[in-house]
């Protein structure tokens, strides 16, 4: 199977969904206003509201919801076959994922820039805004566990890595200050700023800074039995895992501090260089692929799965999530994005456009791990790599880095400079999904310490402190961090399961306003028959091997169904036609109007 074949036809369906769907749901079902004022210019602070350009916000948007997922997934999904994974990539963006994030974005502007949690108590009552925020905090405290651990694993992987990415911090912080004090155009700082981190790159073959010995975790003498006794082996395998746990709390200390900026010191300039640096990214492996012209070594359904693969249906749609769809794009969409968006009409691009960006990088997944491994190690060492679950689960970003490092070889690019570039791409969007996570687990807190009046969590300062702790003992909580990939599978469940629920507030909304629903009830009837059975079977699973897993897990399932029962009165009382909502719903409604 050739390589560009799949890239045109990928490329094709993209540019279709957006050209003839999105504005199909923009202007039947949205129906967005240019005219709308929105809670940037509303609540404008100069911190959280702050009405943005359109690309610059694409820019922030982009790299939120872009971490590591989208490349982790694919490549760990294609042990099935690249048709599955490839199939669900491009119809799962542009019939689910990009009409989810389109839609709650669209929803919180409509609610004052709340978030999707607390827009649940309008929709569907107060109990239910409640269980929703509890099942958004888990997603978020799975997402910044699982890419602390994938960020440690590439720094330790590719110390030439950690120069650049850490650079790229202040050069960002130079860019959000020009252009804030002086009202300087972001184009060409953010251009010279993206300059400057290729050069990094170059300059992260002679310089890799490593942590402080006293950031390091000597090796205990049961780490060091597990690792198979006091041998050299044992222990540079424990002191690995050691390095591992320091990296993963210097990158909670970053997040502490980095989330409780304002988001024009920061976030809005690094991610608008993030965004020009992933389409750099994708051009270059695109143009690889038609020069390299590679063949995908992977079969197109794999009839011969080794023993301790799950079966892709339905995992398939739970390992593949942020790729496809994404319930932590619409916490991002709902919680930052919605309160910097300019005009209303913007969310098309910004909210649609930007899932279909995503898809485009799980497409590169997929052709990376696919073909451009192969050519790395050859088709015997690719089916070597996937000989096993556990090892293309733990192997995957590193397939996906090797494999660009491969392609780009063959447009001139040395293999180390191009192995460089790509782990710098995929701890970029990490990074940035990880500060805003972090941002976005303190606004659930404070709404949870109002909810239930504990003063204490009220405090900015407390809530984060408090997040970055939680996020610490899960991700090292697994053998160190070592085990740290084994939450990724109840990570995509949550995340796919957060979707659903996300759709049903949006249908909810619609159905109130006599609008067409079919656009997000069937995706959201999917999305909670493959999440429900995935959970289950994953539960039988942890309840065998790890009581952290099954706990954590158990109790969102139980969260979810009380949720979904909420959800059914809800919408009896809606059948009933009884009371339309709060009287902030119902100005909501009187302002949109009915069919």
């Amino acid at each position: 199977m050739s390589a560009i074949a799949l890239l045109v036809v990928g490329l094709a369906a993209f540019l279709t969904g957006y050209r003839f769907y999105s504005r199909y749901v923009s202007e039947r079902i949205y129906r967005l206003d240019p005219d709308f004022v929105t809670p940037a210019h509303q609540f404008e602070d100069g911190t959280d509201y702050v009405p943005t350009n359109k690309h610059v916000l694409f820019g922030h948007h982009f790299t939120s919801v872009a971490g590591a997922a989208p490349i982790v997934g694919p490549a760990i999904a294609v042990i099935w076959g690249w048709l599955p994974a490839f199939l669900w990539v491009v119809l799962g963006t542009i019939f689910a994922g990009a009409v989810h994030d389109f839609g709650a974005l669209w929803l919180s502007v409509r609610h004052r820039g709340h978030s999707i949690g607390t827009v649940t108590q309008s929709v569907l009552g107060s109990r239910a805004r409640v269980l929703f925020l509890f099942i958004i905090f888990f997603l978020l405290l799975m997402v910044n566990a699982v890419f602390a651990v994938v960020i440690a694993n590439l720094f330790i992987a590719n110390p030439g890595s950690i120069f650049p990415v850490w650079m790229a911090m202040p050069t960002a912080v130079a860019v959000g200050l020009l252009v804030y004090k002086t009202r300087a155009g972001i184009l060409w700082p953010s251009i010279i700023a993206l300059l400057l981190l290729y050069g990094y790159i170059w300059i992260g073959q002679y310089v890799q800074p490593q942590l402080p010995d006293f950031f390091h975790f000597a090796p205990t003498l049961a780490q060091l039995h597990a690792a198979g006794g006091n041998t050299v082996a044992a222990q540079v395998a424990a002191t690995t895992d050691g390095i591992r746990a320091g990296w993963v709390i210097t990158m909670l200390i970053y997040c502490i501090f980095a989330s409780t900026l304002p988001v024009w010191f920061l976030l809005q300039p690094r991610d608008y260089i993030n965004s020009h640096q992933l389409f750099v990214a994708l051009a270059v492996i695109f143009a690889a692929v038609l020069v390299v012209h590679p063949v995908v070594v992977a079969p197109a359904i794999n009839h011969h799965l080794p023993a301790d693969s799950p079966s892709w249906f339905p995992l398939l749609f739970i390992t593949i999530a942020c790729g496809a769809i994404s319930g932590f794009h619409g916490l991002v969409a709902s919680g930052t994005t919605s309160k910097q968006l300019d005009k209303e009409t913007d969310a098309r691009y910004v909210g649609y456009g930007g899932m279909v960006g995503e898809g485009l990088l799980a497409l590169t997944s997929i052709l990376a791990t696919t073909a451009g491994f192969a050519l790395y190690v050859g088709v015997d060492g690719w089916h070597e790599h996937y000989a096993s679950f556990a090892s293309a689960s733990t192997g995957g970003v590193n397939a996906f880095v090797d494999g660009v490092g491969s392609l780009c070889e063959g447009i001139g690019i040395p293999h180390e400079v191009a192995a460089i570039f790509a782990a710098v791409v995929v701890i970029s969007f990490a990074v940035t999904t990880m500060d805003t996570g972090v941002r976005l687990q303190r606004y659930i807190l404070e709404e949870l310490g109002s909810q239930y009046r504990i003063k204490v969590l009220r405090n900015g300062i407390v809530a984060t402190l408090a997040a970055a702790l939680c996020i610490g003992v899960l991700a090292l909580g697994v053998d160190r961090g070592a085990g740290g990939m084994r939450i990724w599978p109840l990570f995509g469940t949550t995340n796919q399961l957060t979707g659903a629920l996300t759709l049903l507030v949006v249908s909810a909304f619609l159905w109130r306003l006599k609008r067409n629903v079919w656009v997000t009830a069937v995706p959201m009837v999917f999305l909670f028959v493959m999440t429900t059975w995935a959970m289950l079977e994953q539960l039988a699973g942890f309840f065998r091997h790890q009581w952290m897993l099954f706990g954590v897990g158990a109790l969102i399932f139980v969260l979810e169904v009380w949720l979904i029962l909420e959800a059914i009165v809800a919408f009896r009382k809606m059948f009933g036609g009884g009371d339309p909502g709060t009287p902030e719903e119902k100005v909501v409604y009187d302002a949109l109007g009915t069919e």
